[in-house]
């Protein structure tokens, strides 16, 4: 078994957007995306039970969803990803959307929900990028192991066929 298929091979993001064991920068996103969620419930009407369930249920499809695309995370992580969630959810519904009226409302709403995406973008383009490095550092590591074999390989064939003296 080669090391990598023994997980010796261990890639480690030291980036800011790596994931944390509780929480990390993606958290920011989270709570952003619980405050954007309280402001477009609070536009629907569907009442507080509701939007309270509805944003729960959110919450936890989108980490299950994220589990199914094979996101790493630890489970206290995607935990947190949900309480965080539910914390920005909860003072923007019931405290803060009621607050603002008419354009301000409106404005508020979009300057938050802008900060999420342009968050959530800069996220992904990191994982992205740091995906690609574990590729390329992986097929080099790979390229590294093959060469050494086929030195080993070369130097006992030549060993082998000697006469001993």
């Amino acid at each position: 078994m080669d090391a990598m298929q023994a997980g010796q091979f261990r890639f480690k993001r030291t980036d800011i957007w790596r994931e944390g064991e509780w929480l990390d920068l993606w958290s920011v996103v989270h709570l952003l995306s619980g405050v954007s969620t309280g402001f477009a419930l609070y536009v629907v009407h569907f009442g507080a039970s509701a939007s309270l369930v509805l944003a729960f249920v959110l919450f936890v499809a989108y980490e299950l969803w994220e589990a199914m695309v094979r996101i790493k995370e630890t489970p206290a992580n995607r935990f947190m990803d949900v309480v965080v969630g539910m914390v920005g959810f909860y003072p923007a519904f019931v405290f803060i959307a009621p607050v603002f009226s008419g354009t301000t409302f409106w404005g508020v709403f979009a300057a938050i929900l802008t900060v999420n995406i342009w968050m959530a973008t800069l996220g992904w383009i990191a994982s992205q990028k740091a995906a690609a490095l574990e590729r390329r550092l992986r097929a080099r590591y790979l390229r590294g192991k093959t060469r050494a074999r086929e030195r080993a390989m070369r130097l006992r064939q030549k060993f082998m066929h000697r006469p001993y003296r």
